[in-house]
């Protein structure tokens, strides 16, 4: 990007209950390239969907600079999203994203931003991520199969960027400032903020599995990796020792001494957390989700649920439907204060 070209112009889209850590995260880092290169490199704006001021999943209000559709021409539009993004959709807002695609405009998205790029279509094609939480639900229900949802930090394919949650964004548009301004540039950046190395998009979301273990057992990891592959189909116990060559018995000594249970505890809760995942964030029927997640039956599937939530599927469900509903919390303005 030329100095004659002027300033790259990025708008964040602020959907209601977007991730502010995300949002700084991939703000913050072209505040710095202007800050450190002395020009004007980026120039940014917020935009929500009806111009009004927007509340982030910290209940933090933020105003913005203009409505969807009533915003100056920009380069670059990056949809911020966060907690219950599927409840975020409407007509207006992909007929938006659509136009915006329609004329060439470059898309983005970080945190859980992505679903509502590949809701309007505009991801076809396209290789994308988002935040893992939400990628299993998509693959359980079939949704967006012109889309490859890559588990990785972030991705760039060509005119498309997206980032999982947390800091990733950071990293994207780190990235995304080498190609346009040099890697001197974006490493004077990471510096400013304590950001040890600026991560490539190969990387995988998760904390690797033997620190999240707080172990290097070898053993311990393969089998935890088969169970975490073989949820909707689960192994025995058997089976997932003969896979790691090792004994019945030593995996359960393992299992105990590093993780504090038994395998088959650990099995269990590692298909409770898929469940989870599937009733807050998909449609899915309660019976469809207990076999997704290897449970024989719906009852056993709400017993073994209740046993570790203490409350059923079903109203975990409908807890959620009821927080929807409601609306999010009024916020009182402090005293002095004008919004």
């Amino acid at each position: 990007m030329s100095e004659e070209q002027g300033p790259y112009r990025v708008a964040f889209l602020m959907v209601p209950g977007y991730s502010q850590l995300a949002f700084s995260s991939a703000i913050e880092p072209l505040r710095m390239a202007n800050q450190l290169s002395d020009r004007t490199l980026y120039e940014t704006l917020l935009v929500s969907l009806d111009g009004r001021p927007v509340s982030a999943s910290n209940q933090v209000r933020t105003a913005v600079d203009a409505a969807a559709g009533s915003e100056p021409p920009v380069d670059l539009v990056i949809v911020c999203g966060g907690v219950d993004i599927e409840q975020q959709s409407s007509r207006e807002l992909l007929g938006w994203l659509r136009r915006l695609a329609r004329r060439h405009t470059a898309l983005g998205a970080v945190c859980t931003g992505g679903f509502l790029l590949a809701q309007a279509g505009v991801m076809e094609g396209y290789r994308c991520t988002l935040h893992w939480e939400h990628i299993s639900g998509i693959y359980e229900t079939l949704q967006f199969p012109g889309t490859v949802f890559a588990s990785e930090l972030f991705v760039l394919d060509r005119d498309r960027y997206t980032s999982s949650g947390g800091v990733a964004p950071l990293d994207m548009m780190l990235n995304l400032i080498t190609r346009q301004q040099g890697i001197e540039l974006a490493e004077a950046i990471s510096e400013e903020f304590l950001h040890e190395r600026i991560r490539e998009f190969s990387e995988r979301q998760r904390v690797p599995l033997r620190v999240r273990l707080g172990t290097s057992q070898p053993k311990l990891v393969e089998v935890v990796t088969l169970m975490e592959a073989n949820i909707h189909e689960p192994l025995s116990l058997d089976e997932l020792a003969a896979h790691a060559a090792t004994s019945r018995r030593q995996l359960e000594r393992l299992f105990r001494r590093y993780l504090g249970c038994t395998p088959t505890r650990y099995y269990l809760e590692l298909r409770l957390i898929r469940a989870r995942q599937l009733l807050l964030q998909t449609d899915m029927p309660i019976t469809d989700i207990a076999m997704a997640c290897g449970f024989v039956s719906p009852p056993h599937f709400t017993k073994c649920y209740h046993d570790r939530h203490g409350h059923s599927p079903s109203a975990e469900r409908r807890a959620r439907r009821d927080r929807l509903s409601a609306g999010p919390p009024a916020i009182t303005p402090a005293a002095g204060t004008d919004f």
